[in-house]
């Protein structure tokens, strides 16, 4: 969503821009940059919604309040939390719902999901993408959620950030991260562990260069399977020139391999300045020798485009994760398993 200076003078001027999180973007809405939300700060309220699979664990919501409040933050519960259709957290117009609300409270500055499963993308056509735009709010999440973490990019220009949710493990590394990009608007890098543990080499979490090179582009990504079905759609942004970044879960080899086709075909691969694939939980090539193995398949796919590219970065479906903002400018490093944050994701 564009909106002009005089549009933006004539709201300011009839009261249509009221609220803390309308006018402290409102300077930068017509300058093509990023649309950035308020940072967190202590004693601020989070709208907890659940946009995409039910919950079957009331005590979920008692972890994610707890988390919440170990931040020093409060939790508003989103009125259908706990509905249940089927594997669904409630009806679509009822999640779309709490979202809706949850952008127009003033009371709220931020919002956090509950959970991922499917569902997201059922809403994508019920959301006020004008509601949102006018009042921007941290959005966080992974996996289902990369639905809307795109789309509320792609049609606001919404900083949207890919990591924990409320049932996630909130340990130290993880939480780190959260704090330093979302109460700190801190411009840092992210880098997998280098301890070894009782090893004398670093087992885990390293990092496997494809091409090797640094590059420079918007964060743009999510996960595999979520990202690929909103191809043809109006609720991808422009991944022109920018990063893309991946992670999947409990995918056998081949249907990787047949997303990346589809991602390529589309024309997605092709336009990139560089590629990081997270990790792929639970993606083992199968029992006997019939099934690429995941490095050979991003070797097919990505090898070939040249551009500075690695596998293993700490994102995804794990305990360990970083919470990477999406259109925000970065550098990644593709030696060194390295993504820079070129400026603040919120403001």
């Amino acid at each position: 969503m564009s909106i002009s200076r005089r549009q933006i003078l004539q709201m300011l001027g009839t009261g249509l821009i009221v609220s803390r999180f309308q006018v402290a973007n409102a300077s930068g809405l017509n300058s093509g940059s990023a649309l950035k939300p308020p940072r967190l700060k202590a004693g601020d309220t989070v709208g907890l919604v659940n946009p995409a699979g039910a919950t079957f664990h009331p005590d979920d919501v008692v972890i994610a309040r707890e988390v919440l409040t170990a931040l020093g933050l409060k939790m508003k519960a989103g009125e259908h939390l706990l509905d249940r259709r089927g594997y669904l957290a409630g009806s679509d117009k009822d999640r779309a719902l709490d979202i809706n609300r949850m952008f127009s409270d003033e009371d709220v500055a931020a919002i956090l999901t509950l959970r991922g499963g499917w569902g997201c993308s059922r809403l994508l056509d019920l959301l006020d993408y004008s509601i949102i735009a006018r009042n921007p709010k941290i959005l966080m999440g992974y996996s289902d959620i990369t639905s809307l973490l795109l789309a509320l990019n792609a049609k606001t220009g919404l900083v949207t950030f890919h990591g924990p949710v409320g049932v996630s493990s909130w340990n130290k590394f993880s939480t780190d991260f959260v704090e330093k990009l979302l109460f700190n608007a801190e411009v840092f890098s992210m880098e997998n562990p280098k301890e070894p543990g009782d090893n004398l080499a670093r087992v885990k979490d390293r990092v496997l260069t494809i091409n090797g090179g640094k590059a420079r582009g918007r964060l743009l990504g999510g996960n595999l399977s979520v990202l690929t079905a909103l191809v043809g759609s109006d609720y991808l942004p422009d991944f022109k020139g920018n990063i893309l970044f991946l992670e999947e879960v409990g995918e056998e080899i081949y249907r990787v391999d047949r997303m990346l086709t589809q991602l390529k075909l589309a024309g997605i691969l092709g336009s990139i300045s560089g590629f990081v694939f997270g990790k792929c939980s639970d993606c083992g090539p199968g029992k006997g020798y019939g099934s690429l193995t995941l490095k050979e398949v991003l070797d097919d796919h990505i090898k070939p485009l040249g551009i500075p590219a690695w596998y293993g970065s700490m994102i995804g479906h794990i305990e360990n994760k970083f919470t990477i903002p999406l259109g925000v400018e970065a550098e990644i490093d593709a030696d060194n398993g390295r993504i820079s944050l070129l400026e603040s994701a919120v403001i």
